[in-house]
């Protein structure tokens, strides 16, 4: 979870506490590798393709999804980041945190745009970035992509690839980095 948001998570400020790691460093690249692998197959190659990060922890892993990409496809694939603060449903029951970067410095406009996130949980987070994407195009179409799927959902959003089906309590917090994926708790400082 970034820390962007574990500070504006109950209790406010609160500290993660891992209790149990699910996927290793090792793990998570084979995850971005198998997803990077999926989005050219299923686009038929990668020609009007795009990545678009979410604020905050999806834009590391679009852009380890573009770095795999140009690798094994040998394509550069353009990548860009959104921050959907003041697009959410919930802006009055939760703080704005408007601090970080929108940088989308491509037309979306009849290209297909994988958005990536971190975690799917409740898809508000992806609803939000659907509203957000038409401020920049009107894409052909839009993909999710994640590593981690949690459930909880309350919106009717499935995600197109996905590292890691993880179902979880609805307290309970998940912690994605290049390390690795780990499952815990927030506690008071």
């Amino acid at each position: 979870m970034a820390e962007r948001e574990r500070s504006h998570s109950r209790p406010l400020g609160g500290r993660f506490v891992p209790s149990a790691q699910v996927l290793s460093a090792t793990d998570v690249h084979r995850a971005l590798v198998r997803m990077a692998h999926e989005i050219a197959e299923r686009n038929g190659g990668l020609d009007e393709v795009l990545l678009v990060g979410l604020q905050t922890g999806g834009v590391w892993l679009a852009q380890r999804i573009a770095e795999v990409l140009a690798e094994t496809e040998e394509e550069q694939v353009p990548v860009g980041m959104l921050d959907v603060a003041f697009y959410r449903d919930d802006i009055g029951l939760r703080p704005v945190l408007p601090e970080a970067a929108t940088e989308i410095p491509f037309d979306l406009t009849g290209s297909t745009v994988i958005l990536v996130d971190d975690v799917l949980f409740t898809g508000r987070t992806v609803r939000a970035a659907l509203n957000a994407l038409g401020d920049y195009g009107r894409a052909r179409s839009v993909q999710l992509a994640v590593m981690i799927d949690r459930g909880h959902r309350e919106l009717p959003i499935r995600p197109d690839y996905v590292g890691k089906n993880l179902p979880t309590r609805r307290d309970e917090m998940v912690d994605v980095t290049e390390e690795g994926v780990s499952i815990g708790t927030l506690v008071a400082k």
